[in-house]
Protein backbone atom coordinates (compact mmCIF):
# COMPACT_ATOMS: atom_id res chain seq x y z
CA UNK A 1 0.00 0.00 0.00
CA UNK A 2 1.51 3.29 -0.94
CA UNK A 3 -0.16 6.61 0.15
CA UNK A 4 1.76 8.70 -2.93
CA UNK A 5 2.84 7.70 -6.07
CA UNK A 6 6.16 8.04 -6.72
CA UNK A 7 5.76 9.38 -10.27
CA UNK A 8 5.27 13.52 -10.28
CA UNK A 9 2.08 14.45 -12.31
CA UNK A 10 2.43 17.91 -15.28
CA UNK A 11 0.61 20.85 -14.23
CA UNK A 12 -2.40 20.16 -16.25
CA UNK A 13 -2.95 16.78 -14.30
CA UNK A 14 -2.40 18.40 -11.20
CA UNK A 15 -5.20 20.85 -11.86
CA UNK A 16 -7.75 18.25 -12.53
CA UNK A 17 -6.70 15.74 -10.11
CA UNK A 18 -6.98 18.95 -7.08
CA UNK A 19 -10.47 19.78 -8.95
CA UNK A 20 -11.90 16.23 -8.84
CA UNK A 21 -10.31 15.48 -5.14
CA UNK A 22 -12.27 18.54 -4.10
CA UNK A 23 -15.16 18.07 -5.01
CA UNK A 24 -15.46 13.83 -3.65
CA UNK A 25 -14.01 15.33 -0.15
CA UNK A 26 -16.71 17.97 0.03
CA UNK A 27 -19.19 15.44 -1.19
CA UNK A 28 -18.04 13.23 1.74
CA UNK A 29 -18.02 15.81 4.30
CA UNK A 30 -21.34 17.63 3.47
CA UNK A 31 -23.53 14.16 2.68
CA UNK A 32 -21.97 12.48 6.10
CA UNK A 33 -22.93 15.64 7.85
CA UNK A 34 -26.16 15.67 6.46
CA UNK A 35 -26.90 11.85 7.47
CA UNK A 36 -25.81 13.06 11.14
CA UNK A 37 -27.74 16.17 11.88
CA UNK A 38 -30.79 14.26 10.23
CA UNK A 39 -31.06 11.35 12.76
CA UNK A 40 -29.94 14.34 16.11
CA UNK A 41 -33.27 16.07 14.64
CA UNK A 42 -35.70 13.26 13.23
CA UNK A 43 -37.41 11.29 16.55
CA UNK A 44 -38.41 8.85 13.70
CA UNK A 45 -35.23 8.06 12.56
CA UNK A 46 -33.73 7.42 16.18
CA UNK A 47 -35.76 4.40 16.60
CA UNK A 48 -35.05 2.93 13.95
CA UNK A 49 -32.07 0.43 14.83
CA UNK A 50 -30.50 0.35 11.80
CA UNK A 51 -29.86 4.28 11.83
CA UNK A 52 -27.26 3.45 14.78
CA UNK A 53 -24.86 1.52 12.13
CA UNK A 54 -25.39 3.96 10.02
CA UNK A 55 -24.78 7.07 11.60
CA UNK A 56 -21.73 5.62 12.71
CA UNK A 57 -20.66 4.64 9.62
CA UNK A 58 -21.11 8.02 8.47
CA UNK A 59 -18.79 9.42 11.48
CA UNK A 60 -16.04 6.80 10.10
CA UNK A 61 -16.14 8.29 6.53
CA UNK A 62 -16.43 11.83 8.10
CA UNK A 63 -13.40 11.64 9.70
CA UNK A 64 -11.75 9.97 6.60
CA UNK A 65 -12.82 13.01 4.23
CA UNK A 66 -11.15 15.41 7.36
CA UNK A 67 -8.32 13.67 8.53
CA UNK A 68 -7.03 11.25 5.99
CA UNK A 69 -7.90 12.87 1.79
CA UNK A 70 -6.42 16.19 2.74
CA UNK A 71 -3.31 15.34 3.40
CA UNK A 72 -3.26 12.38 0.83
CA UNK A 73 -4.45 14.82 -1.64
CA UNK A 74 -1.59 17.90 -0.72
CA UNK A 75 0.94 15.25 -0.81
CA UNK A 76 -0.88 14.26 -4.24
CA UNK A 77 -0.35 18.18 -6.05
CA UNK A 78 3.07 19.00 -3.90
CA UNK A 79 4.66 15.70 -4.89
CA UNK A 80 6.09 16.00 -1.63
CA UNK A 81 5.46 15.08 2.24
CA UNK A 82 5.96 18.22 4.62
CA UNK A 83 4.91 16.79 7.33
CA UNK A 84 7.40 14.41 9.03
CA UNK A 85 8.00 10.86 9.36
CA UNK A 86 6.45 10.83 12.64
CA UNK A 87 3.11 12.68 11.34
CA UNK A 88 2.96 10.21 8.52
CA UNK A 89 3.21 7.26 10.59
CA UNK A 90 -0.02 8.47 12.15
CA UNK A 91 -1.73 10.03 9.25
CA UNK A 92 -1.21 5.88 7.47
CA UNK A 93 -2.31 4.70 10.92
CA UNK A 94 -5.52 6.92 10.73
CA UNK A 95 -5.85 6.16 7.19
CA UNK A 96 -5.88 1.95 7.73
CA UNK A 97 -7.94 2.54 10.58
CA UNK A 98 -11.12 4.69 9.39
CA UNK A 99 -10.98 3.09 5.89
CA UNK A 100 -11.32 -0.23 7.60
CA UNK A 101 -13.66 0.72 10.49
CA UNK A 102 -15.87 2.02 7.29
CA UNK A 103 -15.79 -1.04 5.77
CA UNK A 104 -16.81 -3.17 8.72
CA UNK A 105 -19.62 -0.76 9.64
CA UNK A 106 -21.23 -1.66 5.51
CA UNK A 107 -20.58 -5.16 6.81
CA UNK A 108 -23.04 -4.97 10.05
CA UNK A 109 -25.43 -2.98 8.38
CA UNK A 110 -25.77 -6.66 6.13
CA UNK A 111 -26.03 -8.81 8.90
CA UNK A 112 -28.91 -5.92 10.75
CA UNK A 113 -30.66 -6.24 7.21
CA UNK A 114 -30.15 -10.01 6.93
CA UNK A 115 -31.69 -10.50 10.62
CA UNK A 116 -34.54 -7.98 9.95
CA UNK A 117 -35.95 -9.47 6.68
CA UNK A 118 -34.77 -13.19 6.59
CA UNK A 119 -36.02 -13.83 10.27
CA UNK A 120 -38.77 -13.56 12.19
CA UNK A 121 -39.49 -10.91 14.16
CA UNK A 122 -38.95 -12.16 17.40
CA UNK A 123 -35.37 -13.21 15.91
CA UNK A 124 -34.80 -10.32 14.77
CA UNK A 125 -35.44 -8.28 18.65
CA UNK A 126 -33.80 -11.14 20.14
CA UNK A 127 -30.16 -10.65 17.84
CA UNK A 128 -30.72 -6.68 17.27
CA UNK A 129 -30.75 -6.40 21.37
CA UNK A 130 -28.96 -2.61 22.17
CA UNK A 131 -25.98 -4.58 23.64
CA UNK A 132 -25.26 -6.40 20.98
CA UNK A 133 -25.50 -3.70 18.74
CA UNK A 134 -23.09 -1.63 20.57
CA UNK A 135 -20.22 -4.77 21.12
CA UNK A 136 -21.15 -4.81 16.82
CA UNK A 137 -19.98 -0.90 16.57
CA UNK A 138 -17.82 -1.04 19.42
CA UNK A 139 -16.04 -4.05 17.63
CA UNK A 140 -15.94 -2.04 14.10
CA UNK A 141 -13.69 0.76 15.81
CA UNK A 142 -11.97 -1.86 17.96
CA UNK A 143 -10.96 -4.40 15.84
CA UNK A 144 -9.07 -1.84 13.16
CA UNK A 145 -7.01 -0.89 15.75
CA UNK A 146 -5.16 -4.30 15.90
CA UNK A 147 -4.12 -3.58 11.55
CA UNK A 148 -3.66 0.02 11.68
CA UNK A 149 -2.06 2.04 15.03
CA UNK A 150 -0.38 -0.73 16.69
CA UNK A 151 1.52 -2.71 13.66
CA UNK A 152 2.45 0.42 11.96
CA UNK A 153 4.00 1.91 14.81
CA UNK A 154 5.84 -1.01 15.43
CA UNK A 155 6.62 -1.51 12.71
CA UNK A 156 6.14 -4.92 11.85
CA UNK A 157 4.80 -4.13 8.52
CA UNK A 158 8.37 -3.22 7.30
CA UNK A 159 9.91 -6.00 8.26
CA UNK A 160 12.37 -7.40 5.81
CA UNK A 161 11.68 -4.15 3.18
CA UNK A 162 13.13 -1.65 5.12
CA UNK A 163 16.13 -0.87 2.78
CA UNK A 164 13.12 -0.25 -0.12
CA UNK A 165 11.02 1.83 1.64
CA UNK A 166 14.56 4.07 2.31
CA UNK A 167 14.24 3.87 -0.92
CA UNK A 168 11.45 4.97 -2.27
CA UNK A 169 11.07 7.68 0.47
CA UNK A 170 13.51 10.27 -0.88
CA UNK A 171 13.58 11.53 -4.60
CA UNK A 172 17.18 12.89 -5.05
CA UNK A 173 16.46 14.37 -8.21
CA UNK A 174 13.88 16.39 -7.20
CA UNK A 175 14.79 16.68 -3.62
CA UNK A 176 11.20 15.10 -2.48
CA UNK A 177 9.99 13.01 0.42
CA UNK A 178 7.26 11.04 0.33
CA UNK A 179 4.81 9.37 2.79
CA UNK A 180 5.60 5.89 1.92
CA UNK A 181 3.39 2.68 3.23
CA UNK A 182 4.91 -0.67 1.83
CA UNK A 183 3.98 -3.71 3.79
CA UNK A 184 5.76 -7.30 3.76
CA UNK A 185 3.75 -10.75 3.08
CA UNK A 186 2.40 -11.85 6.21
CA UNK A 187 1.40 -8.08 6.75
CA UNK A 188 -0.26 -7.50 3.33
CA UNK A 189 -2.36 -10.38 3.60
CA UNK A 190 -3.62 -10.46 7.65
CA UNK A 191 -4.43 -6.48 6.69
CA UNK A 192 -6.37 -7.47 3.51
CA UNK A 193 -8.28 -10.54 4.99
CA UNK A 194 -9.79 -8.71 7.86
CA UNK A 195 -10.32 -5.36 6.06
CA UNK A 196 -11.86 -6.40 3.19
CA UNK A 197 -12.39 -10.23 2.55
CA UNK A 198 -13.88 -11.52 5.87
CA UNK A 199 -16.27 -8.49 5.51
CA UNK A 200 -17.09 -8.87 1.69
CA UNK A 201 -17.45 -12.84 2.09
CA UNK A 202 -20.05 -12.08 4.82
CA UNK A 203 -22.21 -8.89 2.75
CA UNK A 204 -22.04 -11.11 0.15
CA UNK A 205 -23.70 -14.59 1.83
CA UNK A 206 -26.31 -11.56 3.42
CA UNK A 207 -26.98 -10.27 0.38
CA UNK A 208 -27.47 -12.64 -1.49
CA UNK A 209 -30.06 -14.29 1.01
CA UNK A 210 -31.86 -11.27 1.04
CA UNK A 211 -32.16 -11.05 -2.44
CA UNK A 212 -33.32 -14.61 -2.38
CA UNK A 213 -35.93 -14.37 0.71
CA UNK A 214 -37.34 -10.94 -1.35
CA UNK A 215 -37.96 -12.82 -4.27
CA UNK A 216 -39.66 -16.00 -2.85
CA UNK A 217 -42.01 -13.24 -0.82
CA UNK A 218 -42.85 -11.54 -3.95
CA UNK A 219 -43.57 -14.83 -5.99
CA UNK A 220 -45.58 -16.25 -2.96
CA UNK A 221 -47.57 -13.17 -2.74
CA UNK A 222 -48.23 -13.05 -6.71
CA UNK A 223 -49.36 -16.70 -6.26
CA UNK A 224 -51.74 -15.44 -3.75
CA UNK A 225 -52.95 -12.74 -5.39
CA UNK A 226 -54.01 -15.08 -9.08
CA UNK A 227 -55.65 -17.86 -6.72
CA UNK A 228 -58.90 -15.01 -6.58
CA UNK A 229 -59.61 -11.63 -5.37
CA UNK A 230 -62.39 -11.74 -2.81
CA UNK A 231 -66.05 -12.06 -3.03
CA UNK A 232 -67.10 -8.81 -1.99
CA UNK A 233 -64.65 -7.25 -4.26
CA UNK A 234 -63.06 -5.32 -1.59
CA UNK A 235 -59.74 -5.20 -0.65
CA UNK A 236 -58.49 -6.35 2.92
CA UNK A 237 -56.34 -5.46 5.14
CA UNK A 238 -54.20 -8.05 4.90
CA UNK A 239 -53.28 -8.24 1.17
CA UNK A 240 -52.68 -4.46 1.20
CA UNK A 241 -50.00 -4.93 3.63
CA UNK A 242 -48.85 -7.89 1.52
CA UNK A 243 -48.63 -5.57 -1.76
CA UNK A 244 -46.82 -3.49 0.40
CA UNK A 245 -44.48 -5.55 1.60
CA UNK A 246 -44.07 -7.04 -2.02
CA UNK A 247 -43.15 -4.01 -3.40
CA UNK A 248 -41.20 -2.63 -0.69
CA UNK A 249 -38.80 -6.45 -0.79
CA UNK A 250 -38.55 -5.99 -4.23
CA UNK A 251 -37.42 -2.38 -4.46
CA UNK A 252 -34.61 -3.75 -1.59
CA UNK A 253 -33.54 -6.67 -3.43
CA UNK A 254 -32.55 -3.99 -6.68
CA UNK A 255 -31.04 -1.49 -3.98
CA UNK A 256 -28.85 -4.38 -2.58
CA UNK A 257 -27.57 -4.88 -6.27
CA UNK A 258 -26.26 -1.81 -6.38
CA UNK A 259 -24.78 -1.02 -2.73
CA UNK A 260 -22.58 -4.73 -3.81
CA UNK A 261 -21.94 -3.50 -7.15
CA UNK A 262 -20.25 0.03 -5.56
CA UNK A 263 -18.51 -1.57 -3.15
CA UNK A 264 -16.67 -3.91 -5.06
CA UNK A 265 -16.05 -1.39 -7.83
CA UNK A 266 -14.65 1.26 -5.03
CA UNK A 267 -12.64 -1.58 -3.22
CA UNK A 268 -11.94 -4.86 -4.76
CA UNK A 269 -8.98 -3.16 -7.16
CA UNK A 270 -7.29 -2.03 -4.06
CA UNK A 271 -7.41 -4.90 -1.87
CA UNK A 272 -6.31 -7.26 -4.91
CA UNK A 273 -3.70 -4.97 -5.99
CA UNK A 274 -2.68 -4.72 -2.16
CA UNK A 275 -2.08 -9.10 -1.67
CA UNK A 276 -0.17 -9.13 -5.05
CA UNK A 277 2.27 -6.45 -5.21
CA UNK A 278 4.31 -7.78 -2.70
CA UNK A 279 4.36 -11.08 -4.27
CA UNK A 280 5.47 -9.89 -7.50
CA UNK A 281 8.39 -7.76 -5.95
CA UNK A 282 6.53 -4.07 -5.52
CA UNK A 283 6.37 -3.48 -9.37
CA UNK A 284 2.77 -2.23 -9.34
CA UNK A 285 2.98 1.54 -10.55
CA UNK A 286 2.60 4.44 -8.30
CA UNK A 287 -0.03 6.13 -10.19
CA UNK A 288 -2.17 3.46 -10.66
CA UNK A 289 -1.74 2.77 -6.54
CA UNK A 290 -2.72 6.39 -6.32
CA UNK A 291 -5.80 6.09 -8.40
CA UNK A 292 -7.10 2.45 -6.54
CA UNK A 293 -6.91 4.08 -3.24
CA UNK A 294 -8.97 7.28 -4.23
CA UNK A 295 -11.11 4.89 -5.40
CA UNK A 296 -11.76 3.48 -2.46
CA UNK A 297 -12.08 6.98 -0.91
CA UNK A 298 -14.53 7.86 -3.10
CA UNK A 299 -16.75 4.82 -1.62
CA UNK A 300 -16.48 7.30 1.95
CA UNK A 301 -18.50 10.05 -0.49
CA UNK A 302 -21.10 7.44 -1.88
CA UNK A 303 -22.03 6.23 1.34
CA UNK A 304 -24.61 8.30 2.75
CA UNK A 305 -26.50 8.51 -0.78
CA UNK A 306 -26.26 4.45 -0.98
CA UNK A 307 -27.42 3.88 2.76
CA UNK A 308 -29.44 7.28 3.45
CA UNK A 309 -30.55 9.35 0.60
CA UNK A 310 -32.07 6.05 -1.18
CA UNK A 311 -34.29 5.70 2.12
CA UNK A 312 -37.48 7.67 1.86
CA UNK A 313 -37.47 8.50 5.60
CA UNK A 314 -33.82 10.04 5.23
CA UNK A 315 -34.91 11.61 1.98
CA UNK A 316 -37.90 14.01 4.12
CA UNK A 317 -35.43 14.67 7.10
CA UNK A 318 -32.81 15.70 4.73
CA UNK A 319 -35.60 18.47 3.01
CA UNK A 320 -36.25 19.32 6.19
CA UNK A 321 -32.93 20.28 7.08
CA UNK A 322 -31.99 21.98 3.59
CA UNK A 323 -35.23 23.67 3.60
CA UNK A 324 -34.96 25.02 7.58
CA UNK A 325 -38.30 23.19 8.77
CA UNK A 326 -40.57 23.59 5.96
CA UNK A 327 -43.86 21.72 6.95
CA UNK A 328 -44.74 20.51 3.53
CA UNK A 329 -41.98 18.06 4.23
CA UNK A 330 -43.02 17.19 7.49
CA UNK A 331 -44.82 13.80 8.31
CA UNK A 332 -48.85 13.85 8.07
CA UNK A 333 -50.18 12.58 11.34
CA UNK A 334 -51.22 9.09 11.14
CA UNK A 335 -54.02 9.53 13.95
CA UNK A 336 -56.93 8.42 11.90
CA UNK A 337 -55.68 7.31 8.93
CA UNK A 338 -54.59 4.00 8.23
CA UNK A 339 -51.18 2.68 7.59
CA UNK A 340 -50.42 0.05 4.74
CA UNK A 341 -47.54 -0.92 6.49
CA UNK A 342 -45.47 -0.44 9.73
CA UNK A 343 -41.57 -1.16 11.13
CA UNK A 344 -42.94 -3.97 12.64
CA UNK A 345 -45.25 -5.35 9.92
CA UNK A 346 -41.86 -6.22 8.02
CA UNK A 347 -39.45 -6.76 10.46
CA UNK A 348 -38.02 -3.31 10.80
CA UNK A 349 -36.94 -3.43 6.90
CA UNK A 350 -39.47 -0.50 5.73
CA UNK A 351 -37.38 2.35 7.05
CA UNK A 352 -34.26 0.84 5.81
CA UNK A 353 -34.79 -0.55 2.46
CA UNK A 354 -37.48 1.43 1.37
Amino acid sequence: VRSSSSESFSVAERIVLLTFISAVILMAILGNLLVMVAVCRDRQLRKIKTNYFIVSLAFADLLVSVLVMPFGAIELVQDNWIYGEMFCLVRTSLDVLLTTASILHLCCISLDRYYAICCQPLVYRNKMTPLRIAVMLGGCWVIPTFISFLPIMQGWNSIGIIDLIQQRQFNKASNSTYCIFMVNKPYAITCSVVAFYIPFLLMVLAYYRIYVTAREHARQIRVLQRAGAPTDGRQHPPDQHSTHRMKTETKAAKTLCIIMGCFCLCWAPFFVTNIVDPFINYTVPGKLWTAFLWLGYINSGLNPFLYAFLNKSFRRAFLIILCCGDERYRRPSILGQTVPCSTTTINGSTHVLR
